[in-house]
């Protein structure tokens, strides 16, 4: 797993072109003495030492042994432009694990107000809250393209984009493309699944899990990603070329469905220096486009870096599930110019040291594992991929148990049992699947077969039940010895 080319690393004062606005966690408030050009020196710098230490890590066999290096680098330097910059990597490769709260908190974009923010939709007349899921297909119903973002270390960002895929698909969306997908999988269409050479991004569960439902309902998947080293405006362009050629080009007709990071599907104002992969990509098809954006409006790690109308919006409204705001006309707000509509999404809950939101709005339910099978090998990483699909498959749900935290952060990593055995939940939609546990180097230390029946009516989020034996616990009420 090592992309073609390096992902988009958002420096925080070279490529927003501004103060830094990471994490008040991560601002280096101790290099006042420090001009703009050199604080870029030594970003750029942490940069390809960033570049450095992740080939390294994938030289290694196995996910978890890969994440061990990156975080064993991280612990050894704490000097501020590298953990500013290596955050990002680091991050990355948790949410690969699946260790989501450690991603969300390894790289945080602060979300300040900005100078053409639009007002709050509370104090806009006719504005009201609407689930994302049942507003966004009736939005779209007008528009050949549908234009997703994604924070690619919030893997709650791309929850709704997995949910919504079924809804387009229905409004007559056929084509989807995602952000770092590899084109030298050919096969992927045909496989109907990502295996660890399809992508980058797709290594995380839920973007596989996005590829894979795209996949399944029968959208045509292609890539898109810059194959050159361009950078800036030169790479938005040859992005831009890529889906025209690889989408238009082959069917004028095509409705279109757009998976891409942050600003990409901003669809005007300067964007690096030039224009965005959206705009470019207007500026070839002159079709009408629906951006949607998500990278700004949910709960960050720190409160303080929350923006604050989506803190007002949660303390007025407390949504249960992603909501956007539009008027009685059925004009949607955006917070920001270039964006037709934004996202909110409701905080995150976290059960045994998990989101809920891994749930997919109900498509999931939750299957409890605990550490047993680990045979006191820890760290232990458990994958559950689907019975049908190859052993390179990326995983449906993945998580690390172990009886410590694989880094110091703000939450809890995992339940303790009175035995002293971690557990916590995977998530996984109706059907069959192998389990696997396997130690920090790859090795399988336990394998088991298990079917997630279908929900039997109402919200049954405990529905998940062994198939013949049991791993040790599962969800609902927990037997003596497990936790709860």
């Amino acid at each position: 797993m090592f992309p073609h080319r390096r992902p988009a690393v958002l420096l925080a004062c070279v490529l927003l072109a501004c103060g830094p606005r990471a994490s008040s966690a991560q601002t280096p408030a101790q290099t006042p003495d420090l001009t703009p050009d050199q604080w870029q020196a030594l970003q750029l710098a942490a940069a390809d030492k960033s570049d450095r230490i992740m080939a390294a890590a994938n030289r290694h066999q196995g996910l978890l042994a890969q994440y061990q290096v990156m975080r064993h680098a991280w612990d050894e330097d704490k000097s501020p432009a590298f953990r500013l910059i290596f955050g990002q990597y680091i991050s990355w490769y948790q949410s690969f694990i699946g260790d989501y709260p450690d991603a969300a908190a390894s790289f945080s974009i602060r979300q300040q107000p900005e100078p053409d923010d639009r007002p709050s939709p509370l104090g806009l007349p006719g504005y009201a809250a609407h689930p994302a899921l049942a507003a966004i297909p009736g939005l779209a119903k007008n528009y050949r393209v549908v234009l997703l973002n994604e924070a690619h270390n919030v893997a709650l960002t791309r929850s709704l984009t997995v949910q919504l895929l079924g809804r387009l698909r229905a409004e007559g969306f056929d084509w989807f493309a995602a952000e770092t997908l590899y084109q030298t999988d050919t096969g992927l269409q045909a496989r109907g699944y990502p295996v660890d050479k399809s992508g980058f991004y797709t290594e995380e569960p839920v973007c596989a899990e996005m590829v894979r439902t795209a996949l399944k309902l029968g959208f045509k998947v292609v890539a898109y990603e810059a194959t050159s080293s361009a950078t800036g405006d030169a790479r938005e362009a040859e992005q831009a070329r890529n889906l025209d050629a690889a989408v238009f080009k082959r069917d004028p007709a095509a409705r279109l469905v757009v998976d891409a990071g942050y600003g990409h599907i901003v669809k005007s104002g300067r964007y690096l220096g030039g224009s965005s992969m959206a705009e470019h990509l207007y500026k070839l098809t002159h079709l009408p486009m629906l951006s949607v954006e998500q990278t700004v409006l949910y709960p960050h790690a720190l409160a303080d870096d929350d923006h604050p109308t989506y803190a007002a919006v949660m303390a007025q409204l407390h949504p249960h599930v992603p909501i956007v705001f539009t008027s009685g006309a059925g004009k949607p707000w955006s917070l920001r110019p270039g964006y037709d509509v934004s996202v909110f999404f409701p905080p995150v809950h976290l059960v045994r040291g998990r989101p809920d939101w891994l749930g997919l709005g109900g498509l999931r339910s939750p299957w409890f594992v605990d550490g047993t099978r680990c045979q006191q090998h820890f760290p232990c990483l458990v994958e559950a991929r689907y019975a049908d699909e190859s052993d390179d498959a990326i995983p449906a749900d993945r998580l690390v148990l172990d009886q410590l935290p694989l880094v110091g952060t703000l939450n809890v990593r995992v339940t303790i049992s009175a035995q002293g055995v971690p557990g916590s939940d995977l998530y996984l939609r109706p059907g069959k699947y192998r389990l696997r546990f396997s130690t920090e180097d790859g090795r399988q230390l336990y394998h088991q077969n298990i079917t997630v029946p279908a929900k039997r009516g109402g919200d049954d989020r405990h529905a998940a039940l062994p198939e013949q034996t049991t791993l040790g616990c599962q969800t609902g009420a927990p037997p003596r010895g497990c936790s709860g």
